[in-house]
């Protein structure tokens, strides 16, 4: 069974409900287990707990969360070398469009590649001009039909890789064609 931790930080409570369409796309896999938890509550354990980690902040100032950054050093750090392998993901909610949400995930994914983790990017997209290469990104709240759709999209991509790599189940893969071998 892949385990999903859904990690997040939130000011207005924007993140978290983007963190919970992720966890909502990841266990709509079947077969995974998803723990959402914000940065307050999240401890070491689960992080070694999970194969696979989704990582949600607010943008602040074209970066993450104060919180989410001493998280990482404070309570993953004395971890840093048992967490190697597993798969991670990106999200982040900005105050407007072109706020810097894309520069927090990519800080966010730095942080990930850190700690060994393997990153990805979406391909697809959600809706017309919608996609998340760098992770999903929304100004303000999820209200829209595709804001929704990415963060679902995102939960649910690292639900895949997460059994494809670490189950072993190549049925799984998100581009896997029926008839295909």
């Amino acid at each position: 069974m892949g385990k999903v931790l859904v990690l997040y930080d939130t000011a207005s409570g924007n993140t978290r409900k983007m963190a919970e369409l992720v966890a909502r796309g990841a266990e709509s896999v079947p077969n995974t287990e998803v723990r959402l938890k914000s940065v307050e509550e999240a401890t070491a354990d689960d992080l070694l707990w999970c194969d696979g980690i989704a990582v949600g902040t607010p943008t602040n100032m074209g970066t993450i969360s104060w919180r989410m950054k001493r998280w990482w050093d404070e309570v993953a750090g004395p971890v840093w070398n048992q967490v190697d392998g597993k798969i991670g993901c990106a999200f982040s909610s900005s105050g407007g469009w072109g706020g810097g949400a894309e520069l927090a995930c990519m800080t966010v994914l730095t942080i990930l590649m850190n700690f060994g983790f393997l990153v990805f990017g979406v391909t697809d997209y959600v809706g017309k001009q919608f996609t998340l290469h760098y992770g999903a990104v929304l100004a303000g709240e999820p209200r829209s039909e595709n804001e929704i759709a990415s963060c679902q999209r995102l939960g649910q991509r690292l639900a895949q890789w997460v059994a494809v790599y670490m189950d072993g189940n190549r049925s799984a893969h998100p581009l896997q064609r029926e008839g295909s071998s």
